[in-house]
């Protein structure tokens, strides 16, 4: 009987210390939200692939109607690719207690900014900020995580 206390107190620890490791990281999925309206914009993906964080847009909730539009405006590679499926983290690794060093792709105007992130509300929001130059000169966006 002991053992089996000790066994489920063991279980139900780990399980915890997952659950709060897991929050302590932007990998998972997240809901970015528009700045004009307030609706939901996109579902992006964070992964990590050998400590880098790469972000991948898995849906798209179009404004308009059509669907799955393009990246009409981004260059490069990306010009004229399909939002949906498009990476548009690249680069971030974990820096203290923010996610640096990175870029973020605003599919809506096709720009490329440097970036960082920073969790809050116990893993809950993730505060991005895209920017020129320096932090100062950016704009930070919160995103929702998706359970």
């Amino acid at each position: 009987m002991f053992k089996t206390k000790n066994l489920a107190a063991l279980t139900v620890g780990l399980l915890l210390a997952a659950g709060a490791l897991a929050q302590s990281s932007p990998v998972g999925l997240w809901k970015s939200i528009d700045d004009g309206n307030g609706k939901p914009k996109a579902l992006i993906r964070i992964s990590d692939s050998n400590g880098e964080l790469k972000g991948k847009i898995e849906k798209i909730f179009p404004s308009t109607d059509d669907n799955n539009p393009n990246c009409d405006k981004c260059e490069g590679a990306n010009k004229g690719q399909p939002i949906l499926g498009m990476t548009i983290i690249n680069g971030m690794r974990a820096e203290g207690s923010e996610f640096s060093g990175g870029t973020i792709l605003d599919p809506g105007n096709g720009k490329v900014y440097k970036s960082k992130m920073t969790l809050s509300d116990e893993g809950k929001k993730l505060n991005v900020r895209g920017y020129i130059g320096m932090p100062l000169l950016g704009r930070t966006q919160v995103w929702l995580r998706e359970e």
